[in-house]
């Protein structure tokens, strides 16, 4: 998955909340856009100021981008940074595949932030042993020699979207969508309530859940709102070989494509 583009209300307050609660670098602003992202300078996310907008929370779109850190002791220096700094989450969960940590932004926009447990623990059981369990916060922490003053600097060179988690108003055209349409795995499901989809094997790259958006529509304008998700293929054959399927609307950044629940994915 490559960069997320969302709408929000005040671009200086996002960018203060990214740059000092979740640790982001400005690579870039120019005429109400910012470009954020790890250091190293790959754009992880983008804001687009849609002033006064309020939370489309009720709506399809965006339930959180997902934020994977290279190593687990980056997370838990996150995690350090949190505590000491005040950072106000929402969760903290023990996937097995995985361990996350949860937040929302100022306009609501959902943030996780993750790093993988070994692939060989999980690889090929995803379906039967990804869940949700709290977060062993001690063990995590225990990465560190004194969390307490562990130094923090920021999201560090290699961090990526690892995933994008979506709100959809039904799972059953979704699935058809992203694993007949797209090409995805479909890697799990939770019945009628949500599926997880992914390419190459990963236990994730997208996932779906109607547990706030069952039926609903798209978020409309004067909403802080998904633009678009990115998904990065290999090269322009593999791109060309989706758009002989689906149709498709031109961007400046390239190819959209929407889901049945109107969620926009840039194919780059």
């Amino acid at each position: 998955m490559g960069a997320v583009e969302v709408t929000v209300a005040d671009l200086g307050r996002s960018l203060g909340y990214y740059r000092d609660q979740i640790g982001l670098d400005v690579l870039g602003q120019d005429d109400g856009r910012a470009s954020l992202g790890g250091h190293g300078g790959l754009e992880l996310l983008g804001l687009v100021e849609e002033p006064g907008a309020r939370p489309a929370d009720g709506y399809t779109g965006l339930f959180h981008f997902a934020l994977l850190l290279p190593e687990r002791r980056d997370l838990a220096r996150w995690l350090g940074h949190a505590g000491r700094d005040r950072v106000q989450l929402t969760g903290l969960s023990d996937h097995f595949v995985s361990e996350s940590i949860y937040l929302r932004d100022p306009d609501h926009h959902g943030i996780e932030i993750y790093a993988d447990r070994p692939r060989e623990i999980w690889e090929g059981q995803v379906m039967e042993r990804m869940t949700t369990m709290p977060l062993n916060v001690d063990d995590l922490l225990g990465e560190l020699d004194d969390p307490s003053a562990e130094a923090y600097d920021g999201i560090p060179a290699g961090t990526t979207i690892g995933h994008v988690h979506l709100r959809v108003s039904e799972i059953p055209e979704t699935i058809r969508f992203y694993r007949d349409v797209l090409g995805f795995d479909l890697m799990a499901a939770l019945g009628p309530q949500a599926a997880f989809f992914s390419a190459g094997g990963y236990h994730h790259h997208l996932g779906a859940n109607t547990w706030e958006s069952a039926g609903a529509q798209p978020a409309p304008e004067g909403t802080a709102r998904l633009r678009h998700a990115t998904v990065v293929l290999p090269d322009e054959a593999a791109r060309n070989d989706i758009l002989g399927r689906v149709d498709a609307d031109e961007s400046a950044a390239g190819p959209v494509v929407r889901d049945p629940s109107g969620n926009s994915l840039l194919l780059a």
